[in-house]
């Protein structure tokens, strides 16, 4: 009698109280240990790239600080980023994704025509005056959402037409990419193709035709000689047991040297880090900030920070796991995949036990696209834990 009184005043007005709620206030449902694991993220990230970068700054002549004060405005602008994402309705997305696909695919475009930027080799950016986007960036969140959308629609029955069709969503952007060259960004959008057609429902046939496909490509791409030596040198490195370290290899060498001269507590944010301070690690404040978190906070800092990111990426599982409906468990699921699989190429090759690719470190690298980047996808799995209890 009580179970079914209490459903009839639940469901006054036509639908349950917590939709109600939900609807008018979904502010009350925010995930705040979402928030709070970003917010720490981003504070070690400023904090990493300050120690690693200040003393080159500063033997160069230039403020040591120039490189902090630019991550904290692309915090800030995040945060402004993330507020706006989480105002609207994620389920919008779903209508609007083959019209931000094509916008991200011209931006790709216009990357490799003379208003691109050219940097160490790569024509990656475009030059907005008071700040150069990387589209292939913020590419991998609309991959993520245009997948999401067309498997959604799909609901688990994911035919071999299918499959091919999300390949082709993702070989557009990647073609282009590589075009820069950006492997790194490419591996990306192999994962998240696997990622989410494992969340969709593809079957293992599907998989196997994929890997037995892939392998193909890659046995043509060499024979066509379509790799540079250099890009098949720096890949490989990481399997030699006694590489060049004069050349390829160098950046490899350091990084381990790095790491391991930290021990279990590190050496300290100050100039004792020798491997940091004296600028051996190339690149060092970007894509090998690990380095100067094994080697300045050890064991114990390094463990710390995997521990945050993994609870981010836990949070987006669990946010996927409470979506009511499939295009939110896909979104929430593609963005999880997305940094788990950073996390593991960047620390891995830091580590000596991945290739060695441009793909940064979720919050803690320096870069204004990629920062941003990682502030909307919270931003979006924010907006799906906040409308769980609506209905679709």
């Amino acid at each position: 009698m009580q179970t079914v009184f209490g459903e009839a005043v639940d469901r006054i007005g036509g639908e349950p109280i917590s939709a109600r709620m939900a609807r008018k206030a979904p502010i009350r449902h925010i995930d705040f240990s979402l928030i709070f694991t970003t917010a720490c993220l981003a504070v070690f990230g400023a904090v990493m790239i300050f120690s690693a970068s200040s003393s080159k700054l500063e033997e160069a002549g230039a403020d040591p600080a120039t490189y902090l004060k630019r991550q904290i405005a692309y915090i800030v602008a995040g945060v402004a980023v993330l507020l706006f994402v989480i105002l609207f309705d994620y389920r919008h997305i779903r209508g609007l994704a083959g019209v931000l696909f094509g916008g991200t695919l011209a931006a790709l475009t216009l990357v490799l025509t003379p208003l691109g930027t050219v940097s160490n080799g790569a024509q990656r950016w475009i030059d907005l005056g008071f700040f150069q986007m990387q589209p292939s960036e913020v590419a991998k969140v609309v991959v993520i959402a245009t997948l999401a959308a067309y498997l959604a629609e799909r609901r688990g029955e994911v035919r071999a037409l299918d499959v091919l069709v999300c390949v082709g969503i993702v070989m557009a952007p990647a073609v282009l990419i590589y075009l820069e060259p950006d492997l790194g960004t490419m591996m990306v959008f192999i994962a998240l193709l696997a990622g989410l057609l494992l969340v969709g429902g593809a079957r293992i046939r599907h998989f196997l035709a994929l890997g037995g496909l892939g392998l193909v490509t890659i046995l043509l791409v060499l024979q066509a000689g379509l790799l540079q030596q250099y890009q098949i040198d720096r890949i490989t490195a990481f399997l030699d047991a006694s590489p060049d370290v004069r050349s390829e290899a160098y950046n490899l060498t350091q990084s381990k040297i790095a790491i391991g001269s930290g021990g279990l507590r590190g050496k300290g944010l100050s100039g004792e880090s020798t491997q940091t301070s004296l600028d051996f690690v190339p690149e060092q404040h970007t894509d090998f900030i690990f380095t100067a978190v094994g080697e300045q906070l050890g064991f114990v800092g390094s463990a710390g920070l995997l521990c945050l990111l993994a609870l981010l990426i836990w949070r987006a599982l669990r946010i996927a796991s409470m979506s009511r409906d499939m295009f939110g468990m896909m979104l929430a699921s593609g963005i999880a995949a997305l940094w788990a699989f950073q996390v593991f190429v960047n620390v891995g090759m830091s580590m000596g036990i991945m290739p060695i690719t441009g793909i940064p470190l979720p919050f803690i690298s320096f870069g204004g696209s990629s920062l941003l980047t990682n502030f909307i996808a919270v931003g979006l799995l924010l907006n799906i834990h906040m409308r769980r209890f609506l209905r679709t």
